[in-house]
């Protein structure tokens, strides 16, 4: 047997073994108390949708500057308009990398990020080859989140992983998380916000059982209240990814 097969069998093996872990001992989700401005300041705030216009980005980024938002996420064509709009504000630029459907070549994606880092983004989402998870082809997509998390980190930004996981079982959920972890990224997400489904509570905890304290958990798609989020954060996310956030924050208990 090669070392990648036997690597590929432990890894389905572990998987396994924590998904079982995790259903006998699920986590306790408990929505915390937070302040409209601590919840902010977890909130990536973000307009992905491709009729985004120059203005839009602008009022994107006027908004996080008001809010304290942790971020702004945008596609790669408008990281350099809000780096330039958020410049001295502490919000950081968030875009994106094989989005959203995670099906580009592994260089490619490699090199949208360090093109949307030279541009001034902090932060960058990469989609996860979903078919090759699918497939069973972990070795591709470790090899694949490992390519543009070095890239991120050589640069000084964060790497984040979209799995989608709307579109994929309990099990590859887990083998998608592991592989997150062991490809040295700094977060997994749940989802692109232009798939079947987004976020929930479930898929947050059985992610965050998964990665530990160690690596980011980030919930996203179709988080529209404080209450939303809330919840999500109660289930262990330490990020929260929406296109309502000032709707979120303006929900918050005075």
């Amino acid at each position: 047997m090669s070392h990648s097969v036997s690597w590929e069998v432990a890894l389905v093996k572990r998987a396994k073994e924590t998904l079982e872990r995790l259903r006998a001992n699920p986590p306790q989700m408990t929505p915390p108390q937070l302040t409209a401005g601590q919840l902010a300041a977890m909130i990536d705030h973000t307009l992905l949708k491709a009729e985004a216009t120059p203005a839009m980005i602008e009022q994107l980024c006027a908004e996080a500057r008001r809010y304290r938002f942790a971020s702004v996420c945008v596609n790669p064509c408008n990281v350099a308009r809000a780096a330039r709009a958020l410049a001295g504000s502490g919000v950081m630029v968030c875009s994106v990398a094989g989005f959203p459907l995670g099906a580009n070549l592994s260089r490619v994606k490699a090199f949208e990020a360090e093109r949307a880092i030279a541009d001034g983004a902090n932060e960058v989402d990469m989609v996860l080859n979903i078919g090759a998870l699918k497939a069973g082809d972990y070795a591709l997509v470790k090899g694949d989140i490992a390519n543009v998390a070095e890239v991120c980190h050589a640069n000084g930004a964060r790497c984040k992983v979209i799995l989608e996981t709307a579109l994929l079982s309990d099990e590859e959920k887990v083998l998608a998380c592991l592989l997150v972890v062991e490809a040295g990224a700094d977060f997994c997400k749940t989802s692109t916000g232009f798939g079947p489904g987004g976020a929930m509570v479930q898929d947050v905890a059985l992610m965050r059982g998964v990665v530990g304290p160690r690596v980011g958990v980030k919930a996203a798609g179709g988080i529209r209240s404080y209450a939303d989020a809330l919840a999500m954060v109660g289930a262990g996310a330490n990020r929260i990814g929406a296109s309502a956030s000032v709707q979120i924050i303006q929900g918050a208990p005075a």
